[in-house]
């Protein structure tokens, strides 16, 4: 079952998105393929007001457990170890 994930970081910017994929991709994030773990069905980064919103759709619970542990010391390490993601069951997801 596919699961939307979303990071909502409180006073976070730009800055902190692009230096998480630094270290978790090695280079801008373009195609979903270059995530360190498959799954990932879908993404969007971007401000909101007082922070910055990544939403994700992953294939399932597994695939988001197998990146949390590649994401959360990435996290951690740049100050925002404290995150949790919300997580939704999908009850749709249409890609191209």
């Amino acid at each position: 079952m596919a699961i939307i994930v979303t990071f909502h970081a409180e006073g976070a910017g730009q800055e902190l998105y692009d230096a998480c994929i630094e270290r978790l991709v090695g280079r801008p994030f373009t195609s979903l393929a270059d995530m360190p773990v498959s799954g990932l069905l879908a993404h969007v980064a971007g401000p909101v007001d007082g922070g910055w919103r990544v939403t994700d759709v992953w294939e399932s619970p597994e695939a988001l457990e197998a990146f949390g542990k590649i994401l959360a010391p990435v996290l951690a390490e740049l100050g925002y170890g404290h995150l949790r993601p919300e997580i939704t069951p999908a009850h749709n997801v249409v890609t191209s």
